[in-house]
């Protein structure tokens, strides 16, 4: 298919690359949505060169890879220590890394259409680079910063409120993932509604599948006499792990985990150590044999342990949209999750899962037990999940990305 440009899209993901391991401190949704974004687009002809901060010395300056699609690339820039740094340090290489990226395209002669950044710091590199390039800008968020940290129970980082006041201010389009994200882009920041563009991210519908359960047990190497929920993200206070902890402890005690044989895989993590506040709950609550933390898995094996499921469980305090609920769906399983952001427009309360008010564990420990002891409510909600994911397939959502696409080149021209 020949490109609707004759360059790529630039794409900067400073702060984390399409290729990072899922579930490690920066490995999540917004990783994958990259990835596969880059797979789709190159599916309609569309190039992409996707920038990201060097965190490793001896790592190959541009890489390829079959999931980016074919003639996609990952290019590591220098900026800063060549490791993985604290979120606090990440603000004061941006401007090493847009003039990292601007002196490689100089070197190798590369000419860009346009660029799409993601996340706040990769905006503020955007802009820089829009001023040397003159090309426009689409930018995701991916989070806001005063949701995130009401959500936390936090006071909002002061620098991040002005470099994501900047982005939204100053960037040619914004695309968000639910109309209700384009609300809050409205009353945090006074962006016009005209400026957003509502697009979900999308799934592969053909990876992530329904199948038998007794077949995806196996392949997850799952105990096939217990009963499984599952969790599938970063082990990140934001996810509201604590919460589910204390709502197996309730059913627990409430007999409903001797009597289904429940356990609970926890996937996500750098695989090294579990965070020691979990631990630490789990132990209090003697859930060592119950709670199991399982650590990163790879992408290929992810669809086996969402079909595993009785249900995968989200019981964030805050989640922009929540892929893995999306991915969840496709395989056929119901969605237990926190009724907070992209999640309460995801998931269709009682047609493809069950929303519960968050860090309520008493309402997440009924939830999942009427989960557990309605089979035939729980399998018409995961046919249901199943059939609404269809409408989330990455050719649909790509086509969508490339009309933002033509829309802000035909403005610019």
């Amino acid at each position: 298919m020949t490109s609707p440009w004759p360059w790529p899209i630039a794409v900067l993901s400073y702060h984390t690359g399409p290729l990072a391991r899922l579930g490690s401190v920066y490995g999540g949704g917004m990783n994958v949505y990259i990835r596969d974004l880059s797979r789709a687009l190159a599916a309609l002809g569309v190039r992409v060169d996707i920038f990201t901060r060097r965190t490793h010395p001896d790592a190959a300056e541009v890489v390829t890879d079959p999931a980016l699609g074919p003639g996609q690339r990952v290019i590591f820039i220098p900026a800063g220590p060549p490791h993985d740094l604290p979120r606090d340090a990440l603000p004061a290489y941006w401007p090493a890394f847009a003039a990292g990226v601007r002196a490689w395209a100089a070197t190798h002669g590369m000419r860009y259409a346009l660029i799409h950044s993601h996340y706040w710091l990769s905006g503020l590199a955007a802009l820089a680079l829009r001023e040397a390039w003159h090309v426009p800008v689409v930018h995701m968020c991916h989070t806001l910063e005063q949701s995130k940290a009401r959500a936390l129970g936090r006071a909002p980082d002061p620098q991040r409120l002005a470099g994501e006041a900047r982005c939204v201010r100053e960037v040619d389009r914004l695309v968000v993932a639910t109309p209700g994200e384009r609300a809050l882009l409205h009353w945090h920041y006074g962006v016009s509604p005209e400026r957003v563009v509502v697009i979900p991210p999308g799934v592969d519908t053909v990876h992530f599948a329904p199948r038998p359960r007794a077949q995806a047990l196996a392949a997850a190497g799952l105990d096939p006499t217990r009963r499984w929920l599952v969790f599938v993200g970063r082990l990140d206070p934001i996810k509201g792990l604590d919460t589910l902890i204390r709502a197996v402890a309730r059913m627990r005690a409430a007999g409903v985990v001797a009597r289904h044989r429940l356990a609970v895989a926890l996937i996500g993590g750098d695989g090294s150590v579990e965070p020691a506040a979990l631990r630490a709950l789990r132990h209090e609550y003697g859930l060592e044999e119950v709670v199991r933390f399982l650590g990163p898995r790879e992408r290929g094996v992810l669809p086996a342990y969402y079909a595993a499921a009785e249900a995968v469980v989200m019981p964030s305090y805050y989640e922009s949209f929540g892929l893995a609920a999306l991915e969840a769906m496709a395989c056929g399983t119901p969605v237990v999750a926190s009724d907070v952001g992209g999640l309460a427009h995801l998931v269709r309360h009682g047609r493809t899962g069950c929303l519960v008010p968050p860090q309520d564990p008493e309402a997440l420990a009924a939830t999942l037990t009427l989960l557990l002891d309605a089979p035939r409510f729980r399998e018409r909600l995961g046919q249901e999940a199943h059939r609404v994911a269809q409408g989330y397939a990455w050719p649909r959502i790509a086509r969508q990305i490339v009309q933002v696409y033509r829309a802000v080149q035909e403005a610019e021209s």
